[in-house]
């Protein structure tokens, strides 16, 4: 993607104010070892290009007073309300030196996966972008993640996605490896499952239980009755009184 700009000389808080009002964005553009350089954008179509998700990923060519620089965004700040960019930065990049970047990551396949088809499981999203490092020939604009081997009770981390070559994921400190994919079964499900699983047993147990009694059956003397149950004792007749 292009960006055109142009270089300017007044700044500070009353500088900037004045270029909004004019329909100008101030920026700056800094890195690759050269000065820093505050810039002025039109305004609309750097608005229009913000919402588009390679506008953020990928290597900008920026045309600064007619040369043309490599460059990729690093920050921007918009109004709290309105529809309104208030500032950006550009850092440049060089071809022999790795690039710091966060790219969205494409999630195809769950239609498709045990959990989904299987088990009707619910697939949750944990992060949508990863933070990767690379030499700025080997940046992509997004990654794929492929979630067509899900199951019911699997999870996946950013270890288990497969990059582009040349590039790398930086981790951080308490984070070395976070889970990105979460797979939950609806609890109707889990509650339909329970029956059918006692139904399931239900005849086992029966079948358990009358062999028991055969078994006992088998043990007991032959031709011997259980003793019967004693007989209440009778009770004497009173004595009459005379």
């Amino acid at each position: 993607m292009k960006v055109i700009a142009n270089k300017r000389n007044a700044q500070g808080t009353g500088a900037s104010r004045r270029l909004r009002h004019l329909g100008k964005v101030p920026g700056i553009i800094y890195g690759a070892g050269a000065d820093p350089v505050a810039i002025e954008l039109d305004h609309n179509p750097l608005f229009h290009a913000l919402r588009k998700e390679k506008f953020h990923s990928s290597i900008l060519e920026l045309d600064l007073d007619g040369a043309d620089q490599r460059v990729v965004l690093r920050d921007f700040q918009v109004h709290p309300y309105r529809q309104l960019v208030l500032h950006i930065d550009f850092q440049r990049v060089a071809e022999d030196q790795p690039v710091h970047m966060k790219v969205p990551l494409h999630f195809v396949g769950a239609e498709n996966s045990p959990a989904v088809k299987g088990s009707a499981a619910i697939v949750g999203h944990v992060i949508s972008e990863v933070e990767i490092a690379c030499l700025p020939r080997n940046l992509p604009e997004y990654i794929e993640v492929d979630l067509s081997g899900l199951t019911a009770q699997s999870t996946l981390h950013v270890s288990d996605i497969k990059l582009p070559e040349g590039v790398t994921v930086t981790r951080r400190r308490g984070k070395e490896d976070p889970v990105v994919v979460t797979v939950s079964v609806p609890s109707a499900q889990q509650e339909e499952a329970a029956p059918a699983a006692d139904a399931a047993a239900a005849p086992a147990a029966g079948a358990a239980k009358a062999g028991a009694a055969s078994a006992a059956g088998a043990k007991a003397p032959a031709g011997k009755a259980a003793p019967a149950a004693a007989a209440p004792a009778a009770k004497a007749p009173a004595a009459k009184k005379k």
